[in-house]
């Protein structure tokens, strides 16, 4: 079911200076920022090459970051993204495993512009995946 790791999420207190930490001391590509209201965040990406690390911080009063931040002032590992072939086939065999997908189950448009799904961090090791379609 799963296909490659997409991307690691770090989520930072400042995009700003975090983007700048990779692109100047690390010389990695950076994209430009981009607003996901939808998700309550704000978000880079960084090329590493095989695969991406995506940089998040808080975008209003109600995003999921915000409270991560408070118990991780410094910023941390957020999720990982794995992605998938058909998400809701994805989504259906994990339910019916036991699985708790996160919100109201239905996939929400990603950054990439393609869907997405979260899943519940407890059933994962205290990891949040996410899943995104290929």
């Amino acid at each position: 079911m799963l296909g490659r790791l997409n991307h690691v999420a770090l989520a930072v207190p400042d995009l700003a200076a975090a983007a700048a930490v990779y692109r100047d001391t690390l010389g990695a590509r950076v994209t430009a920022p981009q607003a996901l209201p939808e998700h309550g965040v704000t978000v880079v990406f960084v090329d590493v090459g095989n695969t991406r690390i995506e940089l998040l911080e808080p975008l209003g009063e109600g995003s999921p970051i915000a409270g991560f931040l408070e118990r991780n002032p410094s910023g941390g590992m957020h999720h990982v993204c794995y992605e998938v072939d058909d998400i809701v086939a994805a989504r259906d065999r994990l339910k019916a495993g036991g699985a708790r997908v996160l919100g109201d189950g239905n996939p929400k448009t990603g950054a990439h512009g393609k869907p997405v799904l979260f899943l519940h961090p407890k059933d994962f090791f205290g990891t949040l995946v996410e899943l995104e379609q290929a």
